[in-house]
């Protein structure tokens, strides 16, 4: 997915705001005032750091190891980066955003 995909979809969650608390580089998708994505836009390759239960968090970061790891400046128990890329599957990247919106928005 490119980052304008992703950026599509997470706003069309129900609630779903965007702001630039970081400054330009980091754009942060909330919804009820709690951030469930990241999107980093300065970094090489552009990531997007995400919230996720902590029994999937292992299971990603294994099965997709070339592209999942522990959150960058994140808690690493509850968080995982995504470099973004065009090989991993829309549905795999827009579930990811699903969970991590649904576990924030549960709170």
């Amino acid at each position: 997915m490119e980052i304008d995909e992703i950026l599509g979809f997470a706003l069309s969650l129900a609630e779903t705001e965007e702001s630039f608390p970081f400054g330009p580089d980091s754009v942060v998708l909330k919804t009820k005032g709690k951030i469930f994505i990241i999107l980093n836009l300065a970094s090489e390759p552009l990531s997007m750091n995400y919230k996720a239960s902590p029994e999937d968090i292992i299971e990603q970061r294994e099965t997709y190891n070339e592209y999942v790891f522990p959150g960058y400046h994140m808690n690493k128990k509850h968080w995982n980066t995504l470099h973004i890329n065009r090989y991993m599957q829309a549905k795999v990247v827009q579930g990811f955003i699903q969970k991590s919106y649904h576990l924030v928005r549960k709170k």
